[in-house]
């Protein structure tokens, strides 16, 4: 688990393919690795990622042709700079939100253009996550915990501040360019919940169900 708060900037050193999928080799720049042990994760542009091996300025790891296939690391060149965040400690400050480095899908940049001293960013979500994104609710963007300013349709407005341009990958992008998106793990199980074991069974949550259980008075429903 990630809270979304990017720690360092990375760079990737190599890319070595390997029977389909592929091998990394990212270099880690400011970030710390004196705590980091084979095995653990590092969120890579929001994915989360096994270390193998420890050369000493970075790290290895494997992306299977799954992630390939559904994040944008497969876009990633030689001299890519990428979002990093170790991953989450019982003493870690949630200074984000909860994030899994589980990627939910792609989207794009629209548009960006100075807001005062900030960004405001307008992205677009593939229509089948656009639903879990809401006004003043929590995204993430290549790693990075974001606050939703406003929704319309698919799209939605970020406001990108000084020191998140300056601290992360943000500062790099253009419309068109393509990020990897995790939707608020609590919208995804607000929807299991709503819908139970098949929304065809009404087994879910419903008004009646919250009245029976003291939820709601009887005026309110």
């Amino acid at each position: 688990m990630f809270t979304g708060i990017i720690q360092a900037v990375g760079e990737i050193a190599a890319l070595e393919p390997r029977g389909g999928d592929l091998r990394l080799r990212i270099h880690t720049g400011k970030l710390p690795l004196e705590d980091v042990a084979l095995g653990d994760s590092i969120a890579t542009n929001g994915v989360c990622l096994t270390v193998t091996d420890l050369p000493g300025d970075g790290f290895w790891a494997d992306v299977s042709v799954e992630t390939l296939n559904f994040t944008t690391l497969s876009q990633l060149s030689q001299g890519s700079r990428v979002n990093l965040e170790k991953a989450l400690t019982p003493e870690s400050r949630l200074g984000g939100h909860i994030v899994s480095g589980h990627v939910d899908g792609v989207g794009e940049i629209v548009s960006l253009q100075e807001d005062a001293r900030s960004w405001r960013f307008v992205l677009r979500a593939p229509d089948e996550l656009a639903k879990y994104i809401a006004h003043k609710g929590s995204i993430c963007i290549d790693g990075t915990s974001l606050t939703v300013n406003a929704v319309n349709g698919a799209e939605f407005d970020l406001n990108i501040i000084p020191q998140t341009m300056a601290e992360t990958v943000f500062g790099e992008y253009r419309p068109g360019s393509r990020v990897n998106l995790e939707v608020d793990v609590i919208a995804r199980y607000l929807e299991r919940l709503v819908l139970g074991s098949g929304a065809a069974a009404g087994d879910g949550l419903s008004l009646q169900t919250l009245a029976d259980n003291g939820y709601l008075s009887p005026a309110d429903h």
